[in-house]
């Protein structure tokens, strides 16, 4: 019953739009300083969460395989993650503002939410990550006072109906 409201509900749509809104403008703020501001760099921070990992009470490392992915592959390659996170940050911002691709949006803030975490990051993101997932699970009626409105039914109508339509090839 409750997931029927949330996902229908037009009284849910609206909570939501202030939701996404206040959201967004979080995850916008984030990026946009981090893209305006005097250069971005996510080295000293991978450093610190490797250094550093979540332990668990026993004192033994929680998430080795987190770590593991820092060390390996995020430490390497930091120019990507320089362009990425203020951009990806920027971007879910946008769309949960505008209200366009809003559960793409939301998945993706989701999961920088949750890489944050699992570096050992506790700050604002269980909050983040509890309305995430509520507006996640709202799915279009999440954005459906926003450009979603228009977007998802286009979008179901042409890309969705056109790949429906042609009929697979067997060679």
């Amino acid at each position: 019953m409750f997931a029927k409201w949330l996902r229908e509900s037009n009284v849910a749509a609206g909570l939501f739009t202030v939701l996404r809104l206040w959201l967004g403008y979080n995850w916008m703020h984030a990026g946009w300083g981090k893209l305006t501001g005097d250069g971005f760099d996510a080295t000293g921070y991978l450093k610190n969460a490797i250094a550093n990992p979540v332990k668990g009470p026993d004192g033994n490392m929680v998430y080795g395989w987190y770590v593991s992915f820092l060390e390996n592959f995020a430490l390497p390659n930091i120019d990507l993650f320089n362009f990425i996170v203020p951009v990806g940050e920027f971007l879910v911002g946008l769309g949960l503002i505008l209200g366009c691709l809003t559960t793409a949006a939301m998945f993706f803030g989701l999961l920088m939410n949750f890489s944050f975490f699992l570096a050992g990051t506790v700050s604002h993101n269980p909050t983040d990550i509890f309305f995430g997932f509520l507006i996640l699970f709202a799915g279009y009626n999440a954005g459906r006072y926003g450009l979603d409105h228009w977007v998802i039914p286009f979008i179901r109508k042409t890309i969705f109906r056109q790949s429906a339509e042609k009929p697979d090839k067997i060679s």
